[in-house]
């Protein structure tokens, strides 16, 4: 183009900026956000996704450092929110994770505050979900679930005194039962929305219109206990085209006609498309656009100019309504409609987003991650108990960070095993952090307790009980030391639960010449078993690795003895050297002892178990009390993990992917070895180098405990490998099998099938796994074949007859769904370095058709709740003179009904203590147990004055009187069904609690 021709056009453009220099000033937008009856209605709601600690920290993700990572930085976002909000009065805003905004709150000034407590009152920064993080659904346990929502609502209502009315679960993989009915219904929430549902799934739901549904996850509550659930379209993203971050490549409405790319036309008629093609896929006028993602709003401007002037000129073209929403609002505008929405029960598990990537991986990823959450859960439980029982402090150790580190860990990237490697070391700092100061807390509280001249007032202990938490490799310096002179080996053994509890503890010791005594100086029997070499290259090598030390010498011997244990109380026992000649070590019968082709059957108690001694497998499992008879055997497979074919998807933290051959078998010939006593046998197999299992059978327990070393996991062949234990029972299950909803129901499951939708099968193994918080069972007219876990796992029933579950998993590459690393967890001492070895126990029992549930609830409640053991060195004769051996802080002669858990018992910040009661049991799962029941309080905290009583809703920031249902139209409801049995008002002169199957009921005490 020539001079000649370019100098015309330079004129006309200068005399159009001229003439329109009014029209390139300043605008006021029109974003008055009201609903408008007879249009569609697109609800824009302002929200950032904020993880608590994934590819960084959750201190990183705060300050906004590490960058390289991620450029993310909450702070930022926080005080760029509050800033844009105070721009119009019509903007609004979500905000979710607590343990982020807690810490932004604190560092306020008191202006600031108040500005943002002006924000929340006007219902322009609203709190929704409200827990300290956006917990996980598949790999959580119900108390953690409750503790970490508790810590968020409490936050929020002294600091505001709003209670959320909304869930928002839009990252977990996959969605609860529970999370539906108890972290939602029971919380006071009228609605829950999330974005992760199964591929096929959301297909299906987007042609019938039933992404939206009234979701009853209770069978034993049904409707008492509903909630309307929202799975988005796509994502928790906004559509295509409408991401406004500062580096996102959305369009941005250009409005002034100055510009050359003025196109406010083009962009409303891309908007209303959007809005149609979304509300063709919904039901009512009403549809959500999800205006935010991962860590976004770091300049909050960057988005609300845009939806400023998308408000404005959608409105102003009429054709859809557009405004300024929450899903509060926009749940209370799809109720006003009073439509007919579908039903949907039990949960959305497994979770898939295509064909060969289930979301089942995650179940077990970095098991001794989520073992270690899982024990500190238990312990915290305790914990807060002892600290009640003995006062709470207002200075020193206290519960509280280990309470912090918890419900941080429940997020949907720890707990899971989804984090980056550093993520994950961060989370169990802080978790050992936590754990340390609540050891303290335990001893000084358990001193004071004990020591019957404190009289209740106990300023500082005057001894120190120690505790030992790498218990289960044998490290036990208390225990390991020679005992002194004159002295005794003082346990005191704390019971957590609400019933009398009789167990069998093992701690290691050194003498092999020592007695065991109880409360009363009564002699009592006691087990010695010899150190196995798993358990002391476990210890040799892991207390060097965690600790930094390496002990002098591995104990030789554990020292097993029973204990009876009061309620919530504690008994005393004392190992002392003995004056002759020690108690005979029990023996062990070798294969080389008996001949081929023979049978060896162990168990002191009813339960018997057969062993082959040419394979020196299980072969049968025999209770002589029920005369149940199963064959059963078990063994260790792993299945190869993909490294991705013509479909790239490999198999990673996230997605398990086997490569297609059938499960490896470890070992067909398993090395055994048989101890027997007076307490339990054991039997010993080395599967292989880097497999090691112990099966005990007690002498009064009905259950084997199978004790499971795996690692490190081989890889130098190039494969990842998942393994499991697989036990198969001669049963005919018809593909039907039972797994646990965070540790509560158990939720029938059926392989290859899926309620909702016609499931096309392309991952038979990987898309009937199931998460496993509590256990796993099946059952034919014969036989009912139970599993307990001792942390989250996956689990499922592959063939008739068959239950498996993934213990360990070890990858080569990573499955490209963000975290960029493959799941290679290695320990390093010095410069050796080598893959996790895992640790931890399962719990198997056969019963009669219908009759486990007793077993399963009772002892599943005994594995979360483990006896606290606490030790010192004393003379017998000193101890008992001076200190209350053996006691109860119920009434001596209460304790609670064998249906309910004391899940929460925590003296506040205020001085009132939060108590919750849960019952055990579903409606209909026992004809002796799934009754209502009552809990007498006034025994229950026996010495002690109950002054007032408040029924509050589960996390305890509304009273349950205020608490409101929304009513929902539900398809095809006829109505009919029975009222569950709950529980009636309190009487307050009887304080008598009366508890229906499956209820919790939360109160504040004031004593």
């Amino acid at each position: 183009m020539s001079l000649a021709s370019v100098l015309p056009l330079l004129c006309i453009c200068s005399l159009l900026l001229c003439s329109h220099s009014v029209v390139g000033g300043y605008m006021k937008y029109n974003t008055t956000s009201v609903i408008v009856e007879g249009k569609l209605n697109v609800h824009l709601v302002p929200h950032t996704h904020d993880d608590v600690g994934w590819l960084k920290t959750i201190d990183q993700y705060y300050v906004g450092s590490n960058n390289s990572i991620q450029g993310a930085c909450v702070e930022n976002v926080l005080d760029s929110v509050v800033m844009s909000l105070l721009k119009d009065p019509n903007r609004r805003f979500i905000y979710v994770e607590m343990a982020f905004f807690q810490r932004w709150w604190e560092e306020q000034s008191v202006e600031i505050q108040e500005v943002v407590r002006k924000l929340v009152d006007a219902g322009r920064l609203e709190f929704i979900n409200g827990g300290w993080c956006m917990h996980d659904e598949a790999t959580v346990h119900y108390i953690d679930m409750i503790d970490q929502t508790t810590l968020g609502h409490h936050a929020l209502k002294n600091q505001f005194n709003v209670t959320p009315r909304t869930g928002w679960q839009i990252d977990p993989f996959g969605h609860s039962a529970v999370q539906a009915y108890l972290l939602g219904a029971e919380l006071g929430f009228d609605s829950v929305h999330f974005a992760r549902i199964d591929y096929q799934d959301r297909a299906k739901r987007k042609a019938d219109k039933s992404l939206e549904v009234v979701w009853r996850g209770s069978k034993t509550f049904g409707s008492s206990s509903q909630i309307f659930a929202n799975a988005f379209p796509v994502h928790y993203s906004p559509p295509t085209g409408f991401g406004f971050e500062v580096d996102d490549d959305s369009i941005p409405v250009q409005d002034n006609p100055l510009l050359f790319d003025y196109n406010v036309e083009q962009r409303i008629h891309d908007f209303i498309n959007a809005a149609i093609t979304q509300a063709n896929v919904t039901r009512t006028n009403h549809i959500m656009w999800t205006m935010g993602d991962d860590f976004e709003y770091q300049y909050a401007e960057s988005w609300f100019k845009q939806m400023d002037k998308l408000i404005h000129y959608v409105n102003k073209d009429g054709r859809v309504n557009a405004l300024y929403s929450t899903p509060t609002i926009y749940t209370d505008a799809k109720n006003a409609e009073n439509a007919s929405w579908p039903l949907k029960a039990d949960d959305y598990f497994p979770y898939a987003d295509g064909e060969n990537a289930y979301w089942t991986g995650f179940f077990t990823s970095r098991p001794a991650f989520k073992r270690y959450v899982r024990m500190l859960s238990g312990y915290y439980l305790a914990a807060r108990q002892l600290e009640f029982l003995a006062g709470r402090r207002s200075a020193g150790s206290s519960t509280y960070s280990l309470g912090d580190a918890l419900a941080i860990a429940q997020h949907h990237d720890a707990v899971t095993g989804t984090a980056k490697q550093h993520t994950t070391n961060d989370y169990a700092k802080r978790l050992a952090i936590g754990a340390s100061e609540a050891e303290a807390v335990v001893s000084s509280a358990l001193s004071c307790l004990v020591d019957s001249t404190s009289k209740g007032q106990c300023a500082a202990p005057k001894l120190t009980l120690s505790q030992c938490q790498l218990l289960n490799i044998s490290y036990c310096p208390p225990t390991e030391e020679d005992i002194p002179d004159g002295k005794s080996l003082v346990v005191v053994a704390y019971n957590p639960l609400g019933w009398n509890r009789t167990d069998i503890i093992r701690i290691p010791v050194n003498d092999g010449n020592l007695v065991v005594q109880d409360s009363m100086g009564n002699m009592i029997e006691a087990q010695y078993i010899e150190l196995d070499n798993a358990t002391s290259n476990l210890r040799n090598f892991y207390t060097k690795a965690y600790l930094g030390i390496s002990p002098k010498q591995v104990p030789k011997y554990w020292i097993m003895f029973q204990v009876l244990l009061p309620p919530m109380g504690w008994n005393t026992y004392f190992v002392s050297k003995a004056a002759g000649k020690g108690m005979s070590r029990s023996a062990y019968i070798s294969m080389a002892d008996l001949p081929e082709n023979d049978t060896v059957e162990i168990g002191p108690g009813n339960l018997k178990m057969s062993f082959s001694l040419t394979s020196g497998q299980l072969k049968r499992m025999f209770n002589s009390k029920t005369g149940v008879d199963v064959p059963v055997q078990q063994s260790y497979l792993w299945y190869g993990s993909s490294g991705g074919d013509s479909d790239p998807q490999r198999s990673g933290a996230y997605i398990f992917r086997p490569n297609g051959s059938p499960p490896t078998i470890v070992s067909r010939s398993v090395p055994l070895k048989v101890l027997r006593g007076p307490l339990v046998d054991e039997v010993h197999q080395q599967f292989s180098s880097w497999i090691y299992q112990v099966i005990r059978l007690y002498k009064d327990k009905e259950h084997a405990e199978f004790e499971f070393t795996v690692g490190p996991i081989p890889t130098e062949d190039g494969v990842g490998k998942e393994v499991i234990t697989r036990m198969a029972a001669n049963m005919v299950t018809n593909k039907v099998f039972y797994t646990d909803s965070n540790g509560r129901d158990f939720l029938r499951r059926v392989r290859d099938y899926r309620e909702d939708w016609p499931l096309q099968v392309h991952q038979p193994v990987a898309g009937n796994y199931y998460p496993l918080n509590l256990g796993i069972f099946t059952t034919d007219n014969k036989t009912e074949f139970s599993v307990l876990v001792d942390r989250a796992t996956g689990g499922a029933s592959i063939e008739d007859g068959e239950v498996e579950l993934m213990l360990h998993r070890r990858m080569i590459f990573d499955d490209s769904r963000g975290v960029g690393e493959a799941l290679d967890e290695t320990v390093c001492v010095e410069s050796r370095c080598e893959g996790l070895t895992v640790r931890g126990n399962y719990f198997v029992s056969i019963d009669q058709p219908g009759a486990g549930s007793k077993w399963r609830r009772t002892t599943g409640q005994e594995v979360y709740s483990p006896i606290l053991l606490a030790f010192t060195h004393e003379k017998l004769e000193e101890w008992t003179s001076s200190h209350l051996t053996k006691a109860t802080t119920m009434d001596p002669n209460y304790s609670l009904p064998l249906n309910v858990a004391l899940i929460t018992l925590q003296e506040l910040n205020y001085g009132n203590v939060l108590l919750r009661l849960a019952h055990l049991y579903e409606a209909g799962e026992d004809a002796d147990y799934s009754k209502l029941v009552t809990v007498e309080l006034k025994k229950m905290f026996a010495g002690r004055m109950i002054k007032e009583i408040k029924e509050m809703s589960l996390s305890a920031n509304q009273e349950k009187s205020q608490m409101k249902n929304m009513n929902w139209k539900v398809e095809g409801d006829k109505g009919g069904e029975a009222a569950p049995v709950r529980g009636g008002p309190v009487d307050k002169s009887t304080l008598v609690v009366e508890l229906g199957p499956m209820e919790i009921r939360t109160f504040l005490l004031t004593f």
